[in-house]
């Protein structure tokens, strides 16, 4: 059996049952999804403030889980499109580590270009950075957002799949891209819903991480040492820092 710790880098548990909900319906039979939501910060990520705050709670949360003495995992996804604290988190744990916005991207490249639609105007500058350091930045032609949070659109899904569609749908049309990502974990399950109104794939950025993640090598020896300067942490990060 594999395990796969999924961590909600916000404070929403309702976003963390959401996604546990379509990883389990997505994960093949030998994989148990495990969540953990974040302990601290925003309850939806909306802002740079937020995001920097989000990406220390993705550490803490992994840490904690490893001091509560949870499983191990094999793999570790980050559940937020936008990926806080990836990297940090990439050179903590011995296991493989990916977010759904990379996992996106992947999948999006393998069409040709790509375009981007998302909820709340503040993640376009902060998608437009994660590309650029994930090496996606001639890949991504457009991010298109709305003006609703993704926790917004989440609660008036019917609403939120006209509005998301016709974004899709003119996205695709106007900057002639072979793939769009409909990107956040609020958004699970919407991308196959307005498919057919869109004329190229449309990705789902939480089954690009679930599926990124079942196909991530076993995990290795461990990482590298940590500094170990760290003050004023949580004991669990603190606990990491001086290993």
């Amino acid at each position: 059996m594999r395990h796969l710790l999924v961590i909600n880098p916000n404070t929403s548990d309702s976003v963390t049952a959401l996604l546990r909900t379509h990883m389990l319906q997505a994960s093949a039979p030998d994989v148990a999804v495990h969540t953990t939501t974040a302990r601290f910060g925003a309850r939806y990520i909306s802002s740079e403030a937020s995001y920097a705050i989000a990406a220390h709670a993705t550490l803490d949360a992994w840490a904690a889980w490893q001091a509560e003495g949870g499983p191990a995992p094999d793999a570790v996804l980050i559940g937020c499109f936008g990926d806080p604290g990836l990297l940090a988190l990439r050179e903590c744990s011995p296991a493989p580590v990916t977010g759904l916005a990379e996992a996106a991207f992947f999948e999006a490249a393998q069409h040709g270009r790509f375009a981007v639609v998302t909820g709340g105007a503040a993640w376009k500058p902060m998608l437009q950075r994660l590309a650029q350091s994930l090496g996606y930045a001639d890949s991504l032609v457009h991010i298109h957002t709305v003006e609703a949070t993704g926790a917004e659109l989440a609660a008036d899904p019917v609403a939120a799949l006209a509005l998301l569609a016709t974004a899709c749908r003119t996205v695709a049309e106007q900057y002639d891209v072979q793939a769009v990502i409909l990107g956040g974990a609020g958004l699970a399950g919407m991308a196959a819903q307005l498919q057919s109104q869109v004329p190229v794939p449309v990705i789902d950025s939480v089954l690009a991480g679930i599926r990124q993640a079942q196909a991530a090598p076993a995990a290795g020896a461990g990482p590298a040492a940590l500094d170990g300067a760290w003050t004023g942490l949580s004991p669990e990060l603190m606990a990491l820092a001086t290993r």
